[in-house]
């Protein structure tokens, strides 16, 4: 059986990718690695440093050489990291959000880009403008940081964070066509009522693994 490697910055998140992996790829067996440091670190220093680098690409490495079959990086924040090493890997590697940007492209010109973290908010946003660029698609992104929520999620307010979210939710889809959100943290955070509003609700796990599939479905 083929198995695939889940890098995470937020151990949280595990039981939230580990039904979507079996759903979408039932003949795959999925592990996971787990280092909170490499967010941490990123959020301290403002930026993805040398340091995180490096341990991210090891931890990509690594999984390759324990027999992975593929590996995704589940946080936004690494995304262009993940672009950067790819190339040097044999391996499948992907970072969780190509999805959800290919699928914002599809539902307008004007995508709204949701993020707690800074240094999420500016890897997101490019990476929906590149696909925007490759698929020849007009796109105008418009950017909005809801400042303070993940800090409010790690202090373990749940309900703090995604009321602040649905507020800021609410402000930025009063100006575009279809919201994504930035990181796979807040996935859940506009779930029920929310999705039910005219505009476009996306997020990365779904439809970062959903890609996953059909990429390694195209592969093989």
């Amino acid at each position: 059986m083929p198995r695939l490697a889940l890098i995470h910055t937020v151990p949280a998140l595990i039981p939230l990718f580990r039904p979507l992996v079996e759903q979408a790829m039932p003949g795959w067996q999925s592990y996971n690695v787990a280092d909170e440091s490499l967010l941490q670190d990123t959020i301290r220093d403002g930026a993805v440093g040398p340091a995180t680098i490096r341990r991210l690409t090891g931890y990509v490495f690594g999984a390759a050489e324990a027999g992975a079959d593929a590996i995704v990086v589940t946080c936004s924040t690494l995304g262009g990291i993940v672009d950067a090493i790819r190339p040097l890997l044999p391996t499948p590697l992907f970072r969780i959000d190509r999805g959800m940007a290919l699928a914002a492209i599809g539902q307008g010109e004007r995508i709204g880009v949701l993020a707690t973290l800074p240094t999420t908010l500016e890897p997101t946003s490019c990476l929906v403008g590149e696909a925007a660029r490759a698929a020849g698609r007009s796109c105008t992104v418009v950017e909005r940081l809801c400042a303070g929520a993940f800090q409010t999620l790690m202090a373990g307010d749940r309900a703090g964070h995604d009321k602040a979210i649905r507020a800021a939710f609410t402000e930025l889809a009063a100006t575009v066509d279809v919201v994504v959100l930035a990181q796979a943290s807040m996935a859940g955070a506009l779930a029920g009522e929310m999705r039910d509003t005219a505009v476009p609700v996306l997020s990365s796990p779904e439809l970062g693994i959903a890609y996953v599939a059909a990429q390694l479905g195209a592969i093989s």
